[in-house]
């Protein structure tokens, strides 16, 4: 973060210094931080109360392992020294510790843009992603394209929230180019309060698909509610959006600004042409570019070739996103190209597919699941097994679809079918609308087994892995089957049979 001051701090959080002797002039020099282990010299430690864990406890330990300054929604103390009793920490107090979160994040951003405009200033880019799913794959993309043009913030891992992404905007610095935000939603008004902190430049919007259907209510909610990020852009911002998907080519009306489409479809301004895909799994096509975003007149297009290294055919529309957000912010068609090209998944559980010694190779998805991931995933273990080696699908839970779980759980069955997959694992009682759907669909015998969680299906596939095998683990966060994708990833492996 940029340096601040207790008062500044206290200034754009509305709160106010304790204990009344602080030193207004207490700087802040290091980064803002939840967790007290994170925590460097001159960090900002924020309390924030949690449901299993309150950070006032950790104050103390964030103080003594060099936190200058406390955000903190009541006065915080720790032992002094000689048991001399409490001694009061250096803090801001506030009323609402998110909220002064988000409102230090949205002094400090606009302080970084009115920086930035000045005399020798960066010319600091804001792009938000959103999307039903591929928002992180998108992030990840689009931050490697950036870091190879400029210093670049974007997001670790998925820290998409009303923490995650003021956490992110607070590592920006004066130095900073590019700040790429990944912007998710569960509820309607949740993307209107992220861009009221970090209005961007950019706003991507990948696709509106079967997520979190349970706090929106509806795919039409959804779509509303993606709207959000369309409608939050900067002033003169451009909107790039998905052409393919007819929900979110309608955002188009509520742009504020310049419109970019991508997808595959005729008409689009970047589009992806003469697609392959090989046996690995991985996407290769041309980049077919006009100007983007469009230019009055200028009807010229550009193309360059792209060979990705991610697995599954979906990703061609998170590279597409990626690649127009790139071009928006003025990188050329060649070298956002070339950056596709050598990206990797950097982010742990998505699409990480690790070839073991043993000959077995697992397709690590197990970070997060809902209707239209799963497919994909499926489609992709499918494509990777071939017809030579043997495919199994290890499913638990899709969560947050309300009262769709069931059917959309079914669904997934009834795919997991047609695309002939060997075997498949269903994990949880949550999940077991797969099994059903399988059932239905003509499974019958061993192709189909339901374990009770993660630890039997570790068991299961110790003793059922054999070289050859392509293994694909699918699951929301919430089911824990990360768990077993560390497992089988890991050093020691899961084992197989001879």
């Amino acid at each position: 973060m940029i340096a601040m001051t207790a008062a500044q701090v206290a200034a754009a959080t509305g709160g106010r210094l304790r204990p009344a002797d602080l030193d207004p002039a207490t700087v802040v020099t290091g980064p803002v931080v939840v967790d007290s282990r994170q925590v460097e010299p001159g960090s900002l430690f924020v309390a924030l109360p949690g449901e299993h864990v309150d950070g006032h406890e950790y104050a103390g330990a964030a103080v003594r392992a060099g936190a200058a300054l406390v955000l903190a929604a009541r006065p915080v103390t720790h032992d002094g020294p000689d048991d001399g009793g409490p001694v009061e920490l250096p803090a801001v107090v506030v009323d609402d510790v998110e909220k002064a979160l988000g409102d230090l994040a949205r002094v400090v951003l606009a302080q970084l843009r009115e920086a930035a405009v000045e005399p020798g200033g960066t010319d600091l880019r804001v792009i938000g992603v959103t999307g039903s799913v591929g928002k992180t794959t998108t992030k990840d993309l689009l931050a490697q394209l950036c870091t190879a043009a400029g210093p670049t913030v974007a997001p670790v891992k998925s820290f998409n929230n009303e923490i995650g992404l003021p956490l992110t905007v607070l590592r920006a610095d004066e130095q900073t180019r590019f700040l790429v935000l990944e912007m998710g939603a569960s509820g309607i008004g949740h993307l209107e309060y992220l861009t009221s902190i970090a209005p961007p430049d950019v706003a991507v919007v990948l696709v509106v698909g079967h997520a979190h259907l349970e706090g929106f209510g509806g795919i039409d909610a959804v779509a509303r509610a993606k709207a959000e990020l369309v409608a939050g852009l900067a002033p003169g911002g451009v909107a790039v959006l998905n052409a393919d998907d007819h929900r979110v080519l309608a955002m188009a009306a509520q742009a504020p600004g310049p419109v970019a489409t991508f997808g595959t479809t005729t008409g689009a301004d970047l589009r992806a042409v003469d697609l392959r895909v090989d046996r690995a799994g991985r996407a290769a096509f041309t980049l077919d570019a006009g100007r983007v975003p469009p230019v009055e007149g200028d009807d010229s297009r550009e193309r360059a070739e792209v060979t990705l290294r991610l697995v599954g055919e979906h990703h061609v529309h998170n590279a597409l996103g990626a690649a127009a957000a790139a071009l928006a912010v003025g990188l050329p068609l060649a070298d956002v190209a070339a950056g596709l090209s050598a990206a990797d998944a950097i982010s742990p559980h998505r699409m990480h597919v690790v070839e073991r010694p043993d000959g077995v190779t697992v397709v690590d998805d197990s970070y997060n699941a809902n209707p239209d991931s799963m497919r994909a995933a499926l489609r992709a273990l499918a494509v990777v097994a071939g017809r030579e080696r043997r495919s199994i699908a290890v499913l638990g839970e899709m969560m947050e679809l309300g009262a769709d779980a069931r059917r959309e759980h079914e669904a997934i069955g009834l795919q997991v079918v047609r695309l002939n997959i060997d075997l498949t694992v269903v994990v949880g009682a949550g999940a077991h609308g797969i099994a059903a759907g399988a059932v239905r669909e003509g499974s019958w015998g061993d192709e189909v087994v339901v374990v009770e969680d993660v630890d039997a299906a570790a068991s299961l596939l110790e003793a059922e892995l054999r070289p050859g095998d392509v293994v694909l683990l699918k699951a929301s966060n919430g089911a824990g089957l990360w768990r077993l994708g560390d497992l089988l990833t890991g050093a020691a492996g899961a084992g197989v049979r001879p």
